[in-house]
């Protein structure tokens, strides 16, 4: 009887020394990781909110990661009451205005902040030598660039990108710039990233 008491003895001991290292590794394997970790969980940013009230006028402000060039004040514009009277149709057609530079500023800023960046396709090609041509050109014009490597069924051709730029307007000028050179770039496009 002595034996299957010290055996139920040793048997509980065990099972007791078996439930502490469970209890153990699972500490280590929840609470190490915690305490080593380097870098501190990053938090959304907070938003901020502004509703203007009824008297004054609603100007959009960009958020605080805004671009370095700080755009222009939006023009405020108070709301007039709207008056109907019958005019001519003719006497109410207005010459189409370019728009104005905060207008531009601020599409470039909203351009920015959506991270869209805009590119030209300037040449696909297989040889190096003839890339490093171009690339010369585009360089000597002072235009940004850079290259892909593209496998085809054909065999490696490698792209030639000018850009990116962070607005159409701009792209849109370095397509006529690349014109002006004599080459026959694509169409303005997003770029994929």
């Amino acid at each position: 009887m002595a034996e299957s008491h010290d055996l139920n003895t040793l048997k509980r001991r065990g099972r007791r020394r078996l439930v502490g290292a469970i209890a153990l590794v699972l500490l280590a394997v929840i609470v190490l990781p915690m305490v080593f970790d380097s870098e501190p969980g990053q938090g959304v940013p907070p938003v901020s909110v502004r509703i203007p009230s009824e008297d004054t006028s609603f100007s959009p402000g960009l958020p605080a990661k805004a671009p370095a060039a700080a755009p222009a004040p939006a023009p405020q514009v108070k709301a007039q009451p709207h008056e109907e009277k019958e005019k001519p149709i003719a006497a109410t057609k207005k010459p189409i205005a370019a728009p104005h530079a905060g207008e531009v500023e601020r599409a470039r800023a909203e351009a920015a902040l959506a991270n869209v960046e805009y590119v030209v396709p300037v040449a696909a090609l297989a040889s190096r030598e003839k890339v490093k041509e171009l690339t010369d050109r585009l360089a000597a014009a002072k235009l940004p660039y850079y290259t892909e490597s593209v496998a085809t069924t054909g065999g490696s051709v490698t792209r030639v990108r000018a850009g990116p730029f962070v607005s159409r307007e701009a792209a849109e000028r370095a397509l006529q710039k690349l014109k002006a050179l004599g080459l026959k770039p694509g169409n303005v496009t997003t770029k994929s990233g």
